[in-house]
């Protein structure tokens, strides 16, 4: 899907060991999922392509193949090995549809384990569920449901979005305190 001179971006940290693409952003690799499934390679708004990956796992009549993500230490995650179980089971014909809910449910346990990890270390046990990511219902919905079923509090947005849109509405309001 990618034409030559993206090809040769993507090639270089392939050929480098050292240079692996890092992203702050879940969006993402909602993008890098959605362009393997073969979903949308270019979007033309904010979100598109996890949009329509969303939508395609919501239609999978089972909960998919079992994806998990690498969590290190430090609580970062490494995303290659959902990646290679979803090259693989394109391979083996699993209909995409499964995959894309096998990696909501991936991220849904990488969010669990991250909260367990969290609860271990400081004692923490409420979660609030934030972020673009958080728009897509089916994942707030398992995330949810996930946390709670291991003991967690789980906080999620009702009036405010969980986009830029609440975190430009937190600065405000940080902004206000702060003068006060």
């Amino acid at each position: 899907a990618c034409d030559p001179t993206e090809l040769r971006v993507l090639e270089q940290p392939v050929r480098d060991d050292r240079a692996e693409p890092r992203t702050t952003s879940m969006g993402r690799l909602f993008d890098a999922v959605a362009s393997l499934l073969g979903l949308r390679h270019h979007i033309t708004y904010e979100a598109q392509a996890a949009i329509e990956l969303e939508h395609l796992a919501a239609t999978a009549p089972e909960a998919g193949p079992e994806l998990r993500f690498a969590l290190r230490p430090d609580l970062s995650f490494d995303a290659a090995p959902v990646v290679r179980g979803l090259v693989n089971g394109l391979r083996h014909a699993v209909p995409r549809a499964a995959l894309a809910r096998g990696f909501h449910r991936a991220v849904t346990l990488l969010v669990a384990d991250v909260s367990e990890t969290v609860r271990r270390e400081r004692g923490l046990s409420t979660v609030g569920l934030t972020g673009g990511v958080f728009q897509n219902d089916l994942l707030t919905r398992a995330t949810d449901t996930e946390l709670e079923r291991r003991g967690f509090a789980v906080l999620t947005h009702r009036m405010v979005p969980p986009n830029d849109g609440g975190l430009a509405l937190g600065q405000v309001a940080v902004a206000a305190h702060s003068i006060t």
